[in-house]
């Protein structure tokens, strides 16, 4: 398809032009005018490259994409990284937060569906937009149940934190690095957290709120909404696409 229809319909699924972020979002780099083949993985590493130009892909899409925080010379190994796109006219589109919080297709959103849990509401607002979802199970699930729906959805080692109850009632969800959100899920009623990472500047709050808490890696949590956003496009547009996956060990 078109690659400038297909970033118009990105741009407005997503809200890509609303949402703030830490860096421009959308198409960061444009490659050629047709897309036929989509590859999307979490991070725009040189491996993901190498991966889309195997698959022979017009576009890689991912959740991290080349632009944080202030602009930066084209210059070593940034450079290299934006030359390889352009030399190999490949599409490079970004959905960071906006895919984290997406209702539908996002990160929040996948893992509260694969998990088998009933959506209550949103918390955990960055300037104005709410990133986690609030979940619950089916009245008695245990921490143990919902460990094993864990690591049968995702097939990952999980780090733990079991200070909370035995049955949870009320789960915050939120990808990646989101440990810091563990104080405002407490005050949400939440006794379970579900995120990437730890933060260490709250390494003590599940024994101290008593509160469950999983980290299922920050690369695994966020492989589901480029996923989730892939399946949509083809349905839609009846595009293909690949899945690059390339862990990264957190």
């Amino acid at each position: 398809m078109n690659r400038n229809d297909l970033v118009t319909y990105l741009d407005e699924l997503l809200s890509i032009k609303t949402i703030a972020d830490f860096g421009p979002q959308g198409l960061q780099i444009e490659g050629r005018a047709q897309v036929n083949k989509l590859a999307v993985a979490v991070d725009s590493s040189h491996a993901a490259i190498d991966a889309a130009l195997a698959a022979e892909a017009d576009m890689l899409l991912v959740h991290h994409g080349i632009f944080w925080g202030p602009s930066k010379r084209i210059a070593g190994a940034f450079g290299r990284k934006v030359r390889r796109f352009i030399e190999n006219d490949l599409n490079l589109y970004g959905a960071h937060l906006a895919l984290d919080a997406h209702p539908a297709l996002g990160n929040n959103a996948e893992l509260c569906r694969v998990l088998g849990l009933e959506p209550v509401g949103s918390y955990f607002s960055y300037k104005g937009l709410d990133l986690g979802v609030m979940a619950q199970g089916d009245g008695a699930l245990s921490f143990e149940q919902l460990l094993t729906r864990f690591t049968a959805a995702l097939q990952t080692p999980l780090k733990v934190d079991a200070a909370g109850p035995e049955i949870v009632r009320k789960i915050a969800i939120c990808s990646g690095d989101a440990a810091r959100s563990i104080e405002e899920a407490y005050d949400r009623g939440c006794d379970t957290l579900i995120t990437g990472e730890l933060d260490y500047t709250v390494v003590h709050a599940p024994a101290e709120l008593g509160m469950n808490v999983i980290y299922g890696g920050h690369y695994v949590t966020e492989t589901l909404g480029v996923q989730a956003l892939a399946r949509h496009l083809q349905a839609h547009f009846q595009l293909p696409w690949v899945f690059i996956d390339l862990p990264v060990g957190q």
